[in-house]
């Protein structure tokens, strides 16, 4: 009976193993403190960061239009970059990041840096799992989203599979902005001043 419970331990066990490494890309790590852990492979840390910007974009209301950049792949990270090709206005700069910081953070997003500055701000964040998430404004105000792995085991990395909502631009032939929205790409109206009351003509 004995040799029977420790035959059954034994399976379940080896199951156990064969669910942690198969399926998703999650691979089963080395030892740590006693406890086996798990990590994520590169494709899974890039599926990862695709779900991140996916998400960051939807949260802007008005809809705006994007397209993807370079895709950086270093020994054991992954970096994925979207421009925003909707012209964001100089005026409405603040709303954007506003919107953005509120939804980083109620992901539960750490803050990590903001960039005050006129011509180009940023903002930086971080996940709790260790994915750095970026803002910038940069080269005729336009915006690029960026989100960077932490280190994880390496393997191969494919394209992005989430499909830009607007025109698909070889990497390095991505325009400036060239997509208006009646809100963000609205510039502030300076109000003509009143006439002072009892005034004549």
């Amino acid at each position: 009976m004995k040799h029977v419970r420790r035959a059954v331990r034994t399976f379940l066990s080896a199951a156990l193993a064969g669910v942690l490494l198969t399926g998703c890309g999650i691979l089963k790590g080395a030892r740590e403190g006693g406890r086996d852990t798990v990590v994520m492979d590169m494709q899974s840390a890039a599926d990862r960061a695709d779900a991140m910007l996916d998400a960051t974009i939807k949260a802007v209301v008005p809809e705006i239009q994007w397209a993807h950049y370079v895709t950086t792949v270093g020994s054991c990270d992954v970096s994925r970059r979207r421009k925003v090709m909707t012209i964001i206005s100089e005026q409405r700069r603040g709303n954007f990041l506003g919107v953005i910081e509120r939804f980083w953070k109620k992901s539960g997003y750490k803050i990590t840096a903001v960039r005050q500055s006129k011509e180009r701000p940023a903002i930086f964040a971080q996940s709790r799992d260790g994915f750095g998430i970026s803002l910038v404004f940069g080269n005729q105000g336009q915006a690029t989203f960026e989100v960077a792995t932490p280190c994880v085991q390496k393997s191969e990395v494919s394209d992005p599979k989430t499909k830009p909502n607007g025109l698909e631009y070889p990497l390095g032939e991505i325009p400036a902005p060239n997509v208006r929205s009646d809100f963000w790409s609205a510039e502030a109206v300076v109000p003509t001043p009143s006439p002072k009351v009892g005034a004549s003509g």
